[in-house]
């Protein structure tokens, strides 16, 4: 068995197991562990915004005379025949925003907040490179940075966040007296727009320190025609990587010192995790360094980055000790979860080849966030059915599950970046969604994940995969942690009766969904499952059948 990461050396909670009734048992009891990772932050689910497009918590910070000619303030991009629309200004979505909803964000049964980056952005539009239309990609003309993402001073905060009585730090604060850990979103790949300017606008291609001095500063130029032994151009690559993006130069050593500094400063002011943007467009050994600087001060930190590449040996790679034991958004199980729930002809069994459960690439696959869309791609194209069971799946199955904005809706459903993923949601928005069929679902099986610890730490042992139906066990003993959680899932459009008489356990097992109980003899169980449904049922005991523990076994030896 692969070592896990640093943060899977964590003793796993004791606390965990009174989550459920009758979990513990004393050590002495406990004849094997089985658990598929250690991982504390495997616990949490978590919900991803962009900051810019969630709610509209304080109109003084929208600035809608910001950039004069380059305005940034609700920059649209209309669709030729008027019907659609997208957004490449900033529409006033802010920390106040996020802070008057937190009870939405818990409600639904989230633990952990994902935001866009936070730093200080340009304060025009970028008046370079190709001017984007609507539906257009790969060109950043006329935009701004509403995202986050095009970073000019990385230890001040975007002034279109905060509010005079709200800044990072106490947003985080807010959050944790909610229950909620927040992750920020980070950049070190690459700051912002950097050449082919009408004009050398302010800011734009400029890095500042934390006193506000400038330390780096692309003028304009193209990167191949940068002057490397001049102090200002050193922190950037001579040649071209995203679009007109400032390549960040990490072989020299200021590089990561201003970034560890300025991330180690936005961690003392509440971060928990961090999402890292681009990680594979920058080399292994620049990670490894970062993050053994990190650890060194908070030990166990966890982090997380965007490999966006659809071969599992190639994400996997940042999991490794080696390349610093970062874990991943898996890509691989994002393409085949929109394979299955966009279609619905398709198989459950399309969707095995991602989990990766034994002899698979990843440092511990348990360890991966697990989404079907996000910010930088189509949002999933199904309708409501179609997310209720891609939720279904999400929550029950290995990894550590992550929902982006609107999905709790079917928001913008099927639509690319600059065709409307990206839209503003809204107080309305927020408003309406309990009356939501996929909110109503999603809250369901969020609120199961987060009172069943099997679900969020223990290995999965699949059962059986047919065209509409799912069934496998997520197994826990660990630390007085004694539990299995059956998983039945069914995307089909009509009820679906399924057997099982494989790897069961004989006793009472009880529903998480209908708080029924189901007495399982002889080792076999038959259930019904509603049309685009789920069942959990759960048995606080240590598995004694004997093909199970055969196979917890092999899961353990070779996960």
């Amino acid at each position: 068995m692969k070592k896990h990461f640093k943060t899977n050396h964590l003793i796993f909670s004791v606390a965990a197991s009174v989550l459920i009734s009758g979990c513990q048992s004393t050590p002495k009891e406990m004849a094997k562990e089985y658990y598929g990772t250690k991982n504390q932050f495997a616990q949490e689910s978590v919900y991803f915004l962009m900051t810019d497009r969630f709610v509209d918590g304080d109109k003084n910070n929208n600035y809608p005379n910001q950039g004069g000619k380059h305005k940034t303030f609700d920059r649209p991009l209309i669709s030729k025949d008027g019907s659609q629309s997208a957004n490449v200004g900033y529409m006033g979505g802010d920390f106040k925003g996020i802070a008057n909803n937190i009870d939405y964000i818990t409600d639904m049964g989230f633990t952990a907040l994902w935001i866009t980056p936070i730093v200080d952005n340009p304060d025009m539009a970028f008046n370079g490179g190709e001017k984007i239309e609507f539906g257009g990609q790969f060109k950043d003309g006329g935009k701004t940075g509403y995202h986050g993402y095009w970073g000019v001073n990385f230890f001040k905060e975007d002034e279109h966040l905060v509010s005079a009585d709200l800044n990072y730090q106490q947003l985080n604060k807010k959050l944790k007296q909610n229950g909620v850990k927040p992750i920020l979103d980070i950049v070190l790949n690459h700051g912002s727009p950097s050449f082919t300017m009408k004009e050398d606008l302010p800011k734009y291609g400029e890095i500042y320190d934390k006193a506000g001095n400038l330390i780096a500063d692309h003028q304009n130029i193209h990167p191949t025609k940068l002057d490397l032994n001049n102090p200002l151009h050193k922190f950037f690559h001579n040649k071209t990587d995203l679009v007109q993006l400032s390549n960040i130069n990490e072989d020299n050593p200021a590089v990561l010192d201003y970034f560890v500094e300025a991330y180690l400063q936005w961690i003392d002011q509440g971060a928990e995790a961090f999402r890292i943007d681009t990680i594979r467009h920058m080399p292994h050994h620049l990670w490894k360094a970062f993050s053994d600087r990190i650890r060194a001060k908070h030990p166990n930190f966890f982090m997380f980055g965007e490999s966006f590449e659809y071969e599992a040996t190639k994400v996997a790679q940042h999991t490794l000790p080696k390349n610093g034991e970062v874990s991943v958004l898996d890509f691989p199980g994002q393409k085949l979860m929109t394979q299955v729930f966009e279609n619905k002809e398709s198989s459950y069994t399309e969707i095995l080849d991602y989990l990766y459960l034994t002899h698979g690439p990843y440092h511990n696959p348990y360890d991966l966030m697990t989404f079907y869309d996000n910010h930088d791609m189509a949002r999933m194209n199904a309708d409501e059915n179609g997310f209720i069971d891609a939720n279904n799946w999400l929550m029950t199955s290995r990894g550590i599950p992550v929902v982006y904005y609107g999905s709790e809706i079917a928001f913008q459903a099927g639509l690319k970046e600059h065709f409307g993923n990206r839209n503003y949601y809204g107080q309305a928005n927020i408003d309406k969604a309990p009356n939501s069929t996929v909110y109503k679902n999603l809250k369901r099986i969020n609120l199961v994940r987060k009172n069943t610890p099997a679900l969020q730490s223990g290995l999965q042992a699949n059962i059986e995969f047919t065209k509409d139906t799912a069934s496998f066990l997520r197994v826990l003993q660990l630390d007085g942690v004694e539990q299995m959680a059956l998983v039945l899932l069914n995307k089909s459009g009509e009820d679906k009766t399924i057997s099982i008489d494989k790897y069961l356990t004989n006793g009472k097992w009880q529903s998480q969904i209908t708080n029924s109980s189901h007495i399982v003899e002889n080792n076999m169980l038959e259930i019904k499952v509603p049309a685009h449904g789920v069942d959990v049922l759960v048995l606080n005991k240590t598995p004694e059948n004997k093909a199970l523990i055969a196979e917890l076994d092999r899961l353990m030896l070779n996960k």
